[in-house]
């Protein structure tokens, strides 16, 4: 299989996009090398390229591993805002939440810079709202810019209905994530340098220096826990709590992940804690999504 090994990274992305979880995407990735390996005698590079050909491979593996899952999302695709920075934080363990995705796994650099928008949270957990046909229908003519008449071969359908499918998944989007938009500009060239000093706030417990950061209908989400807070109070109500709690001293490294800048927290008894993955826009950060999971750090190999 070792002539596909260029591939695994941006089959790897696809696959996440499809299904929202780092370690499926895994799962199928492999499943799609393996198939492509075994049909390797019947591709015929007359019909397309080896890109296109094993994305057809790794969509359809991924369409019959979504029969009959739910999908995985992020708390503001679950219901409204809380009005309570001090509501209970109790994990909610039986939703399959949306991961995040580590740049490092796309392996070469080139890819993490074209596949960034592709990859932001919000475009991913939007995605999870469609039906997988549809879903797959959009991030292979929009993300991955494969004509209508490949992504119909690749979904075995006609072309008009891959349109039909693109015409209601692009509404669909539209309603469900207008801020989308958004992630069509271009990258905020200062976002890593706003998240430097996010962290640097972050470490020495100043909520002053933290909301001076924040936009004012700034998001902050925090699964497990289904409870997303909107706006610069709410949220520097919130952490004002949490450094309350468990004090100062709080240790954090930095990480990139689905395009974005982001942070490992570790709190102040050393462990890890959380990775926090930043929305930046015109100098500002307008979304946090804090994955209050240990568990994830390992997907980051730290």
């Amino acid at each position: 299989m070792t002539q596909f090994e260029p591939y695994r990274g941006d089959l790897l992305a696809h696959c996440y996009r499809m299904l929202g979880s780092v370690e499926e995407a895994e799962d199928l990735v492999q499943e799609t090398l393996l198939r492509a390996w075994k049909a390797a005698d019947r591709y015929d590079p007359q019909r397309a390229s080896v890109r296109t050909w094993l994305h057809r491979i790794a969509t359809n593996a991924c369409l019959t591993a979504l029969e009959g899952r739910a999908r995985r999302p992020l708390p503001s695709g679950l219901g409204p805002p809380g009005d309570d920075p001090h509501a209970p934080l109790t994990p909610s363990l039986d939703i399959p939440w949306l991961q995040p995705f580590p740049d490092a796994r796309l392996g070469d650099p080139a890819d993490a810079a074209e596949q960034r928008a592709g990859l932001r949270l919000a475009l991913v957990a939007a995605l999870q709202l469609l039906p997988a046909r549809q879903r797959a229908a959009l991030v292979l003519r929009e993300v991955l810019q494969l004509s209508a008449a490949e992504v119909a071969e690749a979904l075995d359908t006609s072309v008009a209905s891959v349109n039909s499918s693109l015409q209601r998944a692009r509404a669909a989007l539209r309603e469900a994530a207008p801020e989308l938009d958004d992630l069509r500009e271009p990258a905020d060239p200062d976002e890593r340098a706003v998240v430097e000093r996010y962290a640097s706030a972050f470490e020495a417990a100043d909520v002053p220096a933290l909301t001076r950061l924040l936009a004012a209908d700034v998001v902050l989400e925090m699964p497990p826990v289904n409870l997303w807070l909107a706006g610069r109070h709410h949220y520097a109500t919130f952490m004002e709590r949490v450094f309350a709690m468990r004090g100062p001293g709080w240790r954090t490294r930095p990480i990139t992940a689905n395009g974005a800048p982001g942070l490992a927290a570790y709190s102040p008894d050393g462990l890890p804690h959380s990775l926090q993955i930043f929305r930046v826009y015109r100098g500002q950060v307008r979304s946090s999504v804090t994955f209050a999971d240990p568990r994830l750090f390992a997907l980051f190999d730290i």
